[in-house]
């Protein structure tokens, strides 16, 4: 798994969402699946911190994929305004310090799968490229 870090979003295109989805989508499954107070595993702050620094560099390079996709799309389309509204949770959300919790690394996992789930939707609205003569 490439892990990024990047809070500027300034390397986008030098890693490729569908090779790290898998992974990530495997790990956000792991994260989530904690149920409540007691189930998360015995990790210490740091590993907890280290999850939640994994997902925020994740979520952030698939949000400027969805941010991108998002500017082919009429500004009033509801996919589109859909979009924008889990970009900006997105973007206060993944903003916020990243606490050694599992509470935190959840809240991250949540926005990530909020952001796949919206890309996924933009992609299938996305009207296919013409043939090339």
């Amino acid at each position: 798994m490439t892990v990024v870090y990047d809070p500027d979003s300034r390397h986008n295109s030098e890693f490729g969402l569908s090779q790290n989805r898998e992974a990530h989508s495997r790990l956000v499954q792991a994260v989530i699946g904690w149920a409540g107070p007691g189930q998360a595993p015995a990790l210490q702050p740091r590993d907890f911190e280290q999850i939640a620094l994994q997902l925020t560099g994740h979520g952030r390079v698939v949000a400027a994929e969805l941010r991108y996709l998002c500017e082919g799309l009429p500004p009033r389309a509801e996919p589109r305004v859909l979009a924008e509204v889990v970009l900006e949770e997105a973007e206060r959300r993944l903003g916020q310090p990243r606490r050694g919790t599992a509470r935190c690394a959840q809240m991250r996992a949540r926005q990530v799968r909020a952001l796949y789930e919206r890309l996924d939707r933009i992609q299938g609205t996305r009207p296919a490229a013409p043939p090339l003569p």
